[in-house]
């Protein structure tokens, strides 16, 4: 088969690009903003850089594509706080032309990453895609937005698509310098240099941290089945923050001291995942624990020191 994965030099989209291209043929758009090629340098794959806002570079790049893995999005919730119009423009306006463009292209299906903070902070646990979405933050307002252009796309043009509500992922390559780096990576790489790790909050706060290898089965599923609709991507198990760091210092061997910070606006305390539906609709397994998928991430970690 012959696929596009939008994003698909950052964290994510490499990993989904490493498993496709031993199979397919794949081509990945990216506009290197946040993403890396030294992520796909070793794979074999077609890279075409360019923005998804830029909707007549989709249409050449479309052309006799079967499937669309749309990983590409600005990111960050505390980031949409201060650029709100951005976070618009690239994943709101993009999204409608990933979708226009596979539409006019005859592309059967499109996979879309969307997010747990489309849930807002209800305390109703565990999440259920049934729920009424409450976004906190204009990053969740987006991807809600992408669910609902993707869904009449669906209905209205025939156009497969799914959107994959991903909770906390992390892994190898996630990257703990930018400035709205999730909490494992910024975690691992403090406290392999003895540095002290910061969380906002009391450390309280839960998460449903899925490994990155878990995501990218999830997506390669949802493409290769009839299933079309939203669906949580998770482990279904939560993690306390404090006993977060605490698991991370045990595998790594290190100890350092632990800062609190005031929580962050649009940040939810507890996160918790209902992942029936993706295990019923195209066989969603979670195959990995957190400890299992943090001793993976923190040995690529220790390898990035090294080279």
């Amino acid at each position: 088969m012959k696929y596009v994965i939008t994003g698909g030099a950052g964290f994510i989209g490499s990993h989904i690009a490493e498993e496709l291209s031993k199979k397919h043929e794949v081509i990945i758009v990216d506009n290197l903003l946040s993403g890396k090629e030294s992520n796909i340098a070793s794979l074999s794959i077609q890279f075409k850089q360019g923005s998804i806002t830029d909707l007549s570079f989709l249409m050449e790049v479309f052309k006799g594509v079967d499937g669309i893995f749309h990983q590409a999005a600005i990111t960050s919730v505390a980031g949409s706080v201060t650029s709100p119009l951005q976070t618009h423009e690239v994943n709101c306006t993009g999204t409608l032309h990933v979708l226009l463009a596979a539409r006019d292209c005859g592309v059967k299906k499109v996979v879309c990453a969307s997010s747990a903070s489309v849930y807002g902070d209800s305390p109703v646990l565990p999440k259920i895609e049934t729920m009424l979405p409450c976004p906190l933050s204009p990053y969740g307002v987006t991807k809600l937005t992408g669910e609902h252009y993707a869904r009449v796309f669906s209905e209205l043009y025939g156009l497969q698509t799914v959107s994959l509500r991903y909770f906390n992922v992390f892994g190898p390559r996630q990257d703990p310098q930018s400035e709205y780096a999730a909490v494992i990576p910024k975690f691992i790489s403090r406290i392999l240099r003895h540095e002290s790790v910061l969380i906002y909050g009391d450390g309280s706060q839960t998460r449903d941290f899925v490994y990155v290898k878990d995501v990218v089965q999830a997506n390669i599923r949802a493409m290769e089945s009839n299933a079309e609709g939203i669906f949580n991507i998770a482990c279904q198990k939560s993690i306390g923050l404090n006993a977060l760091a605490a698991m991370i210092m045990d595998i790594i061997g290190i100890e350092v001291p632990v800062l609190y910070d005031p929580p962050r606006h649009g940040d939810i305390h507890d996160s918790l995942a209902d992942i029936r539906r993706a295990a019923e609709s195209f066989g969603y397994t979670p195959k990995y624990t957190v400890r299992d998928g943090l001793k993976e991430t923190i040995e690529w970690f220790r390898n990035q020191v090294h080279n």
